[in-house]
Parts: C-alpha cells; sequence; structure tokens
C-alpha cells in the first residue's frame, strides 16, 4: 500500500512540474510576444536568451522553447551563428497571400456556419458587442483617436476582433477548418506587427462586423458570402 500511494504521489508531482514549466514557457512566450507586437523588438533586432531570461527572471530555458515556438510562427528567425532576431515586416506579396488564405478559409466558414445560425447568433452577438466594447475603450483611453493609439491600449482590441472571426469558424463544426484558422492567429500577430497602428479605422472594421451579423440574422447566404469578402478586402 504505502509503495503504491508513493508511487501515486510522485506521478502527481512530476505532472504538477509538468504543468508548471509549461505554464512559465506560455508565459514568457506571451511576454515575447507582446514585445514583438508593441515595438519594443522593432524587426530585424536581435533576441539574446539571456537577456531576456535576466529581464524576466526566469531561467534561459523557457525563454529558449519560446523562441523556438515563435520561430515556427515566422515572427521570428534563427540565423546561424547569430541567434534569434525578429521577423521583417510582411511584404505585400505575403500580406496578398495571408489575406487570400483568410478569404478562401472565412467564406467557406460563413457559408457552413449558416446552417448553425440559431446556436451560433447569440455566441456572435455576444462576441460583437465585446468588440464594440473593446474600440470604445481604446478612444476613452486614447482620447476619441486624437493620439494613436499604442499596442497595450489595442491588445484587448485585436483580441475581441480575431474572437468575433474565430467565433464564426467554430460554428462551421470542422474542426480542421478551426485548426487552420487558429494556426493563421501568428501570422495574423505579424500582420500586426507590419502596419501602422494609427491607420486602423476601428469604425469601420465595427460596421463591417455589424453587415456579417445582420447577414447572419437574415439567412440570406449571398450576403453573407458578401458581407466577410468585403470585409476582408477592405482591411
Amino acid at each position: 500500500m504505502n509503495k503504491r500511494e508513493t508511487t501515486s504521489t510522485g506521478g502527481s508531482t512530476t505532472k504538477g512540474a509538468v504543468v508548471a514549466r509549461r505554464a512559465l514557457r506560455d508565459g514568457v512566450y506571451d511576454a515575447i510576444l507582446e514585445k514583438l507586437l508593441d515595438g519594443s523588438a522593432p524587426p530585424g533586432s536581435s533576441l539574446g536568451i539571456d537577456s531576456l531570461a535576466r529581464e524576466m527572471a526566469v531561467s534561459p530555458t523557457p525563454v529558449r522553447e519560446a523562441l523556438v515556438q515563435l520561430e515556427h510562427t515566422g515572427l521570428v528567425s534563427r540565423v546561424a551563428l547569430k541567434g534569434y532576431r525578429v521577423a521583417p515586416p510582411m511584404t505585400p506579396e505575403q500580406l496578398e497571400e495571408l489575406f487570400d488564405m483568410r478569404t478562401i478559409l472565412e467564406v467557406a466558414a460563413v457559408e457552413r456556419a449558416a446552417g448553425h445560425s440559431d446556436d451560433l447568433l447569440p455566441e456572435l452577438r455576444v462576441a460583437h458587442a465585446q468588440h464594440v466594447l473593446a474600440a470604445h475603450r481604446v478612444r476613452e483611453v486614447r482620447g476619441a483617436g486624437e493620439t494613436p493609439p499604442d499596442f497595450a491600449d489595442l491588445r484587448d482590441y485585436f483580441a475581441a476582433d480575431w474572437e468575433f472571426h474565430l467565433t464564426i469558424i467554430r460554428a462551421a463544426g470542422n474542426r480542421f477548418l478551426t485548426q487552420s484558422a487558429e494556426s493563421l492567429s501568428a501570422h495574423v500577430h505579424r500582420l500586426r506587427q507590419t502596419v501602422q497602428h494609427g491607420t486602423m479605422d476601428m469604425d469601420q472594421a465595427i460596421a463591417e462586423h455589424t453587415a456579417i451579423l445582420a447577414a447572419f440574422e437574415t439567412g440570406d447566404p449571398e450576403a453573407l458570402r458578401a458581407s466577410m469578402r468585403s470585409h476582408l478586402e477592405a482591411v
């Protein structure tokens, strides 16, 4: 009995250590990601593992793991004998390809989600309301657009904007479609790294989301396709 209890306790301790390590790595990942997006680590700049570890008061291991994860997203690159660097801004060709992919994926998603509109609409209305509220908070903090908002102000706005899209994609009922969309999230982050935050038109984005929501409420398939396509082309 004692041996069994000891083994069980040891297993729990091991699992707890793994969870704690993963949580630490994820926290470091989020911290580095914010540096990439808020401009404190501009494109082309070096990302030293030891210096980041000192800055975040962690060992080099979770920093190294987070950078490997970020390398897979394309947000950072590893240069032989030089370590990690912030990836350069997306080229016009890459931006065009990203939005082409999003259009293919998201137009397909609205077509499939239309068949589940009764279940989708309550969630989509909530997602839209959160997006509107996030935009309102940005205006409040930054004086109604008098000063270009920085990333700290826009963090919740970006999250609410992307959640509106993910709500529709999840409602399509295709796990592989959802996985594809979630894999694009890092590239959407990279898009934000490329664009100038001050040029974003929140009012236009909200109006376009409103049109997509209205198309779901009327159940018009053609209006759904057109509203989503128009929204992505406008971005």
